[in-house]
């Protein structure tokens, strides 16, 4: 059977489009295929050697098997399936389930496959208090999942325990052992603790696999799964995917041109990568991809120990909404960024535009097209828009969007990354600047052992009158 694909457009990042200042030459174009080439041998090897787990999730049948067993269990009397987490422990959830399931999912049970999902990535208490009143006299069909691998992230920590709290009053000991499943660490950390204290259903987060990097594990597929997302099909994607993406004929890798494109643009001024779907089913890829480049790429020092201070910002926008509030900028502004659209041929619905009332006939235009026309042609219109002003495009384009072509998505930008990391000689897969704030949290919080660091940060965190109006 014949699958819906993505490719990468990259014509319109070339100089012959928008000349040689802001585009790249076919002699440039050949330095970062020559560059790049031994880079993806490189990736293609510490892939062999396991330094880089998560390109092997998708082969991973066992754990599909372990999913789908523990979905089938709960799924038929589970009303709601609430997700604790942060970061890459959410923004996959959420990506995945705005992308595969009807925009009214939670609303109309007759578009819903499975349980209504919440996912809660904040620890706002106006958020999560309205939401416990909502939920608290249904738990008896309600599914917490709590994703942590250590269980001592403060934000998912602290909406665990209110919500425990809440269950063992409501329910009881049994209670919460039936309405809660674990996605954790396998043999250690604070959450393997409480989960095997209290004999919690488990999912483990695979070793040496970073949140950013753990969609396709159960840290996502698990709610894909409870949601009635096609996990296989999702996952037959990006295997498909990543045999491109290992291709060491550069000019047949889409991640190997994706990085050296973007890796070209950083080093020639456009530090900023812009990231557009024109379609609100992949609106929230865009926050997915946000963590990855961000996280991944944003880094003081390089692998020789130098001082580099390398990091592409990651910008998100939305088609065609945001051509009414940021394409003014882009267009006008500083010539500092590289656009990447994500455009659908198929949206699986046409939507034929009404007929023009007889008072307004100058919308006879728009009587005779559909939705899938005009948004299409919004992007193409904003593309050109950018281009007659010398701003560099990719596009991915989407035949249809579906688990496969997720998937592939997923793979490609996940690869993207691994080798814009290796090009800039940083190390992709840490972030330790993130330490310092969970720390100081920590220390603001009264946690044993973070007193010192309290002392150092109050001077700067309370409130000086004298600066106040």
């Amino acid at each position: 059977m014949s699958q819906h694909n993505i490719k990468l457009y990259y014509k319109n990042v070339m100089a012959d489009i928008v000349g040689d200042e802001n585009g790249i030459t076919t002699a440039d174009f050949k330095k970062l295929a020559e560059k790049t080439t031994p880079i993806i041998k490189q990736i293609n090897d510490e892939r062999k050697a396991g330094k880089t787990p998560y390109r092997d999730l998708p082969f991973n049948d066992d754990t599909v098997k372990e999913i789908k067993k523990l979905a089938g269990q709960l799924k038929d009397s589970c009303e709601n399936l609430v997700v604790l987490g942060i970061g890459g422990s959410a923004l996959g959830n959420i990506a995945l389930q705005t992308a595969l399931n009807p925009y009214m999912y939670n609303i109309d049970s007759a578009q819903r496959s499975g349980p209504r999902l919440f996912v809660f990535d904040n620890i706002d208490p106006a958020q999560l208090s309205s939401f416990l009143d909502w939920v608290a006299d249904k738990l008896d069909k309600t599914i917490i999942n709590v994703i942590s691998k250590s269980g001592r992230t403060a934000e998912t920590a602290s909406q665990f325990l209110i919500i425990r709290k809440l269950i063992l009053d409501k329910l009881g000991p049994d209670g919460f052992k039936n309405h809660v499943v674990a996605i954790t660490d396998k043999n250690q950390g604070t959450l393997r603790q409480i989960a095997n204290d209290a004999d919690l259903k488990t999912l483990e987060v695979p070793d040496g696999v970073g949140g950013r990097f753990s969609v396709l594990s159960p840290v996502g597929l698990f709610s894909a799964a409870m949601c009635g997302i096609d996990i296989e099909a999702l996952l037959e994607g990006a295997r498909d995917m990543d045999k491109r993406v290992s291709d060491e004929d550069f000019y047949k890798n889409p991640a190997a041109i994706n990085a050296a494109v973007n890796y070209h643009f950083y080093n020639n001024g456009k530090k900023n990568s812009v990231i557009m779907p024109y379609s609100y089913h992949l609106k929230d890829l865009a926050d997915w991809f946000r963590q990855l480049w961000a996280e991944s790429l944003g880094k003081t020092k390089d692998l020789d120990g130098n001082d580099v201070y390398i990091g592409p910002t990651p910008i998100k926008a939305l088609g065609a909404t945001d051509q009414h509030s940021q394409v003014q900028l882009y267009r006008e502004g500083p010539n500092d960024k590289l656009f990447t659209f994500l455009e659908v041929k198929d949206f699986g619905k046409t939507m034929p535009i009404g007929p023009a009332p007889e008072s307004a006939p100058e919308l006879g235009y728009l009587a005779s097209s559909d939705l899938t026309s005009l948004i299409n042609c919004e992007k193409k219109a904003t593309e050109f828009a950018l281009l007659k002003d010398k701003r560099p495009c990719l596009t991915v384009l989407f035949d249809k969007v579906t688990p496969y072509t997720i998937g592939q998505f997923i793979c490609l930008f996940e690869v993207t990354t691994s080798l814009a990391g290796a090009l800039f000689n940083i190390n992709t897969y840490d972030q330790p600047a993130v330490e310092l704030g969970k720390e100081a949290t920590f220390a603001l919080m009264g946690r044993d052992g973070f007193e010192d660091l309290a002392k150092q940060i109050h001077p700067f965190t309370n409130v000086d009158g004298d600066f106040l109006v």
